[in-house]
């Protein structure tokens, strides 16, 4: 067992160096084209009625950051033999590579497949996340780099997921489906109002997927209403549906928290 935990502590930071590097080939640092100009600007922030504006992007940062956190953490010599790195870090690590073969997948193969590519990635996310809230840890560390970290990556990619397939259908649609967009960007956006309240209901009300999804709600209406392509029906639409995916895992805290108070007095 002793040799499986070392090979999983390796295995993370095998998985964090490969995505770093892949989000290196997405920027254009090593040569390659910008992720923004890839797939004939399918993917820019003026590819679709819910592309958000570049801006939005900079969560990638934070997500970053806290993944590095997490990889240098649980590689601590008394981390290797935790039962809830047994259960989560190989999970972790196979996110970060499907995060590193998104970006490769964007740099040098189709559009439909990023699309394959990205909902891989959430499903992996869904699985993991999903395990962080049947087994939850303590402490605040366990809640910032596995809940808090793995909850702003499933928000973020759930949204992102629908911007990439948005970009896709724009470019195959013909072009007889323009003057129906703006509803079905509406309709698009209550169902990501509808799974934002669903992943807040099924994970005890965690915050964090709520906040990276509003956070790109938010942008996707500053796309809208300020940048290109305009569209305020949806603007408005993404402003609402940011509010719903943010206050409805605040208010469910503060409820259950106080549930539990009351149930400690009795």
């Amino acid at each position: 067992m002793a040799s499986k935990d070392l090979a999983r502590q390796i295995v993370v930071i095998s998985a964090f160096c490969f995505m770093i590097v892949a989000a290196m080939v997405g920027v254009g640092v090593f040569g390659g084209t910008p992720v923004q100009d890839l797939q004939d600007g399918a993917l820019a922030a003026d590819g679709s009625y819910l592309a958000p504006a570049s801006s939005a992007f900079s969560i990638w940062t934070v997500i970053y950051v806290g993944l590095f956190g997490y990889t240098v953490w649980q590689a601590f010599p008394r981390q290797r033999s935790r039962s809830r790195q047994r259960d989560l870090g190989w999970l972790i690590a196979a996110t970060m590579v499907l995060n590193g073969l998104w970006l490769v997948t964007a740099q040098f193969a189709t559009l439909p497949l990023t699309v394959l590519a990205i909902f891989v990635l959430l499903a992996a996310l869904g699985v993991t996340f999903r395990r962080a809230v049947l087994r939850p840890g303590r402490g605040v560390v366990d809640a910032l780099l596995i809940d808090g970290v793995t909850g702003l990556h499933l928000g973020w990619v759930t949204l992102a997921s629908v911007a990439n397939t948005t970009a896709w259908l724009t470019q195959i649609a013909p072009s007889s489906w323009a003057d129906a967009a703006a509803a079905w960007g509406i309709a698009v956006l209550v169902v990501v109002a509808v799974i934002g309240v669903a992943i807040a209901w099924a994970s005890g009300w965690r915050v964090a997927p709520g906040l990276a999804m509003s956070w790109g709600l938010g942008w996707i209406a500053v796309g809208r209403l300020v940048l290109e392509p305009p569209n305020t029906a949806i603007g408005i639409t993404a402003i609402v549906v940011a509010l719903i995916v943010l206050l409805v895992p605040l208010v469910g805290t503060v409820i259950h928290r106080a549930a539990d108070v009351r149930n400690a007095e009795v």
